[in-house]
């Protein structure tokens, strides 16, 4: 078997291992539950992807976020790594071939989100599979203590039980002491070890600005600080407009958010990614899974609600170990949505029970059935016809999600599915009474496997390629071809879904767990002050971040907003006092050149030194001529 640096090396080039990446792999190789707490950009997945080629078998990799695995396992592809996902986005076939693909021991990491473990497929695939070792990322979506708590991985638990003698190892770059804990207990781990690496960024400076025009303040840092930025806004709206007014002060910006059409929004990636564009205003849809090294800001035009999320957003900044900036603008208004955002957060139980049922009018589901079945929900919509806002509407699907009924998925690109319906006889007849369509048939039928007695996953752009068509005729084809008869086709959605994981409930019988929600409000409103605390404090910020997640060793960074106000504020009276007796205890009977008075004083800053002579000078106890200074 190959050392651990030695996979590192082959597979990913690099000669060592960073901070506790080394000691983390050996706890997993060696048969240990861990718990990895690490930073954003503290290399999380080398933890688990370099165990996962030094054992025989396949790793079970369980995130909440497709986009983030589907790029994972593209990016260890293309490193010759063979791995495999599984996501909401494939057909029953798809996810069958999957599933079979991952029983033959040639891939070595298969990624699934959360839900998937309850589903009766991977319960009859599980057995046949030789898992080596399960890894969950996002690991603080297990505790309801944690910003991003999400039922769905409380099935980890189960499959704990399923496969006792796994090593389970557990990555997330923001728990608090209290959510650490809660994830040792939910996973049941016995013989485990805790790795911390330190929440520390030496290179990324923390700034927080109270200003009266952020956008003025905006511009005024891009236009100090060269090189690529994010900038974090709450809205889309928001997002959109600070981009126009940046590109009318001519920076090279632009926005994107969850709102956005798939291609799109990879284009606007892209572009910021190659450094086509300087600036993306974003919400917060954009960044999970992005390494872009060279960020040398990360704005937040608004605040967010607690250290967590910012902790992870700021981080984007400075990976490459270079000078970077954290800022933060704020306004009074700001302040007083921290302040009311708790109660907006966690509605009243009638207001629950009340938006339950307006959305099961809205989705048209009837009392007793639902449960599995996927349905399109637009927010805006469903606001407008309902008369609620929308603040209210997001809190209670949250609520509905953390109670088990639904999930819902906002950033969602479920591609365009066909399958073959006629059989070969009338195919052969389409082909010759349409000769125009003989291209594209035998296109899908080489390209899909399947595609005949299933419903495949299919990529117009792929096969405008293969044929030598424009996408626009490829579109064509293939509605003519479902006209026909010959084809079922689906095309790709990028609308908000809500999957119902119950069966449709009347809203009076609506079952909340109120000692656990009301516990969950008080831990949401502790995080939501401590936030208010970060805005405030005229101590080291960074020092704060660490002790907020349970790191007392942090010392004060020099490079803050608060440390370096420290280092400018005036010397104190007292000290002022005994600088003044210093320096007139050092001039001699006969006088002393000034030049000499200095030296014999270095340790003294030049501009307390100055304000001190002319003091004394004020107070007649010395008198300055020429270059020389004496005592009087």
């Amino acid at each position: 078997m190959h050392s651990a640096k030695e996979v590192l090396q082959q597979f990913w080039g690099y000669s060592s291992f960073r901070g506790e990446q080394a000691s983390i792999i050996e706890s997993v190789i060696n048969g240990k539950d861990t718990l990895a707490l690490l930073p954003t950009s503290g290399g999380k997945s080398i933890c688990f992807q370099v165990p996962a080629l030094m054992k025989e078998g396949i790793c079970l990799v369980i995130s909440p976020l497709i986009a983030l695995m589907k790029d994972q396992v593209e990016n260890l592809n293309k490193k010759n790594i063979p791995a495999l996902y599984i996501s909401s986005g494939m057909s029953l076939y798809e996810v069958h071939e999957t599933f079979n693909k991952a029983t033959t021991g040639y891939y070595k990491l298969l990624y699934l989100s959360p839900e998937r473990l309850e589903s009766n497929l991977f319960k009859e695939y599980v057995q046949h599979l030789a898992i080596s070792l399960i890894a969950i990322d996002e690991a603080h979506c297990i505790s309801q203590w944690g910003y991003d708590f999400r039922p769905s991985y409380l099935n980890i638990a189960n499959l704990r039980k399923q496969l006792p003698n796994i090593p389970i190892i557990a990555l997330t770059a923001s728990a608090t002491p209290i959510v650490q804990e809660d994830i040792i207990k939910q996973l049941h781990f016995t013989n485990y070890q805790v790795f911390h690496q330190s929440f520390e960024r030496k290179n990324l400076s923390y700034s927080v600005f109270k200003v009266e025009s952020k956008i003025n303040k905006l511009i005024a840092i891009l236009q100090s600080v060269p090189g690529p930025s994010i900038v974090y806004c709450r809205s889309r709206k928001q997002s959109n407009n600070v981009c126009t007014l940046l590109q009318l002060q001519n920076v090279s910006a632009d926005f994107y958010h969850a709102g956005l059409h798939y291609n799109e929004r990879n284009k606007k990636q892209q572009d910021w990614m190659n450094n086509t564009t300087r600036v993306i205003v974003c919400t917060n849809a954009f960044g999970m899974g992005i390494d872009k090294p060279d960020v040398r800001t990360v704005i937040h035009f608004d605040t967010t609600d607690c250290i967590e999320n910012y902790y992870q957003e700021a981080g984007r900044a400075g990976r490459d170990g270079k000078k970077a900036y954290a800022i933060l603008l704020y306004q009074t208004e700001d302040e007083k949505y921290l302040n009311n955002i708790v109660e907006e957060r966690f509605p009243d139980i009638a207001d629950i029970r009340k938006t339950y049922q307006s959305l099961a009018d809205y989705l048209q589901i009837p009392i007793g059935i639902g449960a599995g079945n996927y349905y399109d929900f637009n927010l805006i919509d469903f606001t407008q016809k309902f008369q609620i806002s929308i603040q209210q509407v997001i809190a209670v699907l949250k609520v509905l999600e953390q109670e088990g009924y639904i999930s819902f998925t906002e950033d969602i690109f479920l591609p365009s599915q066909v399958q073959f319906t006629t059989n070969r006889i009338t195919l052969n007849d389409v082909e010759k009474t349409h000769p125009e369509l003989d291209v594209v048939i035998k296109c899908l039928l080489r390209t899909y496997s399947g595609i005949y007695d299933n419903r495949v996953s299919i990529n117009e752009k792929q096969i405008a390629k293969l044929c030598k068509l424009s996408y626009e005729k490829v579109y064509s084809n293939l509605q003519q071809l479902k006209s026909l008869g010959i084809i079922d086709y689906l095309r790709h959605k990028e609308t908000p879904q809500i999957n119902l994981l119950t069966n449709r409930a009347s809203a009076s019988s609506l079952e909340i767990n109120y000692k656990k929600y009301f516990e969950r409000k008080q831990q949401y409103l502790q995080r939501v002050n401590a936030m208010i605390n970060y805005l405030q404090i005229s101590t080291c910020r960074n020092e704060l971040i660490g002790k907020y997640f349970g790191e007392n060793s942090t010392s004060a960074c020099g490079i803050c907003d608060c440390c370096l106000q420290q280092k400018s504020k005036p010397t104190s009276l007292q000290n002022f006092t005994e600088i003044i007796q210093h320096i007139l205890q050092s001039i001699p009977a006969n006088g002393i050149s000034v030049h000499q008075l200095i030296q014999l004083n270095h340790s003294i800053k030049k501009d307390i030194f100055w304000k001190a002579v002319e003091f004394l000078e004020s107070e007649g106890k010395i008198v300055h001529r020429e270059s020389v200074i004496i005592k009087l």
